[in-house]
């Protein structure tokens, strides 16, 4: 007999590597946080600097319209920032699921 010299998944027949795919999903969670964060920071980090310009007198807003436009600038950037979250995790959760799914599969034929 010859030995195959081929990494035996959990799953014989398939064309991945499980623990890859659960590595891969656990990475795309971390970097949908980190990505999250980042934009976080920057909205924070945007509103303290508009903060500390009003409060040294560098700005002067001149009525409320003015106050809600800036921040309204401020937050934009966030916004693409929480559609980049959301894909990241529906990236990661849709491995998962794909693994599940390919599982029954196999366990419903093996019946």
């Amino acid at each position: 007999m010859t030995e195959s010299k081929e990494k035996q998944t959990a799953f014989f027949g398939t064309y991945f590597d499980r623990d890859a795919v659960l590595r891969l999903a656990k990475m795309a969670n971390i970097a949908a946080w980190i990505t999250l964060a980042y934009y976080v920071g920057q909205v924070v980090f945007s509103i303290g600097v508009y903060i500390l310009q009003v409060s040294r007198g560098l700005i002067v807003p001149l009525g409320f319209t003015d106050v809600l436009q800036q921040l309204f600038w401020f937050v934009q950037p966030g916004i693409p920032g929480l559609w980049y979250f959301v894909g990241i995790q529906a990236i990661g959760n849709l491995m998962l699921i794909f693994m599940d799914i390919e599982d029954n599969t196999r366990r419903a034929a093996r019946k």
